[in-house]
C-alpha cells in the first residue's frame, strides 16, 4: 500500500488483484480509501482494484481541492503516475461526481462507472456548509446521522464520527463546496459507457430520486436498490455494492 509521487502531490492508495479489468474506487467527502475496504478484499479475484486517498485525505498530502474538476484532474494525474490508461471508476457520493466528470471530460480514460449514492447534481444544505465554521463537532454528528440508516449500530456511527473528525476541517469543507457546485444534468446523454448504480432506500444525503434520475438519463445504466440502507452503502450493504461492481467489470 504505497504512497505515490504524482503531479497532484503525494497520494496514498491500496491495491489488490493481480489480473483482470482495472477498477479505481473514489471515496466521498471527508472519507478515505478505507470506505472501500470490503470491495478491495472481495473483488480482487475478478479485477485489479485500486482504492485512493484523494488529495488532503487519509495518508495523501495536503491540500485538498474545492471543486470536482480539480479533484478529477488529480485522479487523472494519479492514473498517469500509476500507468493506468483506462479504468472502470467506482465513486461514492463526491467520488461519484468525480467519476461522472471524468467520464464526460475524458471518456477515453473511463471504461465504465459504478456510482454509489451519487447524483448528477449535489446541492448541500446551508446548515452543513456554515456548520464547519460555527460548530464542527455538531456538524459532523449531523452528517453522520444523515449518512446512515436508522438501523445502523451506534458503534458504527461513533466510528464514523471519529473518522471524519480526523479530516482537516478546511479539506472537509472544501469537499462539500465541491459537491454544492456540481451539476452535470444537462450533459448526461454524452455518457455512453456502461453504468451500474447502487442506491440506499433510506439515503437522506442523496435520496433514491437522484439515482433514478441518473438511471433514466444515462444511455446504459442499471440500478440496484438496497433496502434498509442509507448513504454509506459500501459499509452498510457491502455485498450489494460488490455484486454491482462485479457486474460492472464484466460489462467493461
Amino acid at each position: 500500500m504505497p504512497i505515490l509521487t504524482t503531479a497532484a502531490g503525494q497520494l496514498f492508495y491500496a491495491q489488490r488483484g493481480a489480473s483482470g479489468p482495472l477498477l479505481l474506487c473514489l471515496h466521498g467527502a471527508g472519507g478515505t480509501h478505507q470506505h472501500w475496504g470490503y470491495q478491495l478484499r472481495d473483488l480482487a479475484d475478478s479485477a485489479r482494484v485500486f482504492t485512493l486517498d484523494l488529495p488532503g485525505h487519509g495518508r495523501s498530502a495536503l491540500p485538498g481541492r474545492a471543486s470536482i474538476p480539480a479533484y478529477g484532474a488529480a485522479v487523472l494525474q494519479f492514473m498517469d503516475a500509476c500507468g493506468l490508461d483506462r479504468v472502470a471508476l467506482a465513486g461514492h457520493s463526491m467520488g461519484g461526481a468525480i467519476a461522472l466528470w471524468l467520464a464526460l471530460e475524458r471518456p477515453d480514460r473511463v471504461s465504465g462507472l459504478g456510482l454509489v449514492g451519487a447524483g448528477a447534481r449535489m446541492r448541500v444544505a446551508t446548515d452543513i456548509l456554515d456548520g464547519f465554521a460555527r460548530d464542527l463537532p455538531a456538524t459532523i454528528r449531523t452528517i453522520v446521522a444523515l449518512s446512515y440508516a436508522a438501523s445502523a449500530p451506534p458503534a458504527l456511527r461513533a466510528k464514523a464520527e471519529q473518522s471524519y473528525a480526523l479530516c482537516d476541517p478546511a479539506v472537509y469543507h472544501g469537499d462539500f463546496l465541491a459537491c454544492d457546485g456540481f451539476d452535470v444534468r444537462a450533459r448526461l446523454a454524452e455518457i455512453r459507457c456502461p453504468v451500474e448504480l447502487v442506491c440506499g432506500a433510506e439515503d437522506r444525503m442523496t435520496p433514491l430520486k437522484y439515482g433514478e434520475a441518473l438511471r433514466d438519463a444515462l444511455a446504459d445504466a442499471r440500478l440496484t436498490l438496497a433496502p434498509g440502507a442509507g448513504h454509506m452503502l459500501m459499509i452498510e450493504r457491502p455485498a450489494a455494492v460488490t455484486s454491482a461492481l462485479r457486474v460492472l467489470v464484466e460489462r467493461c
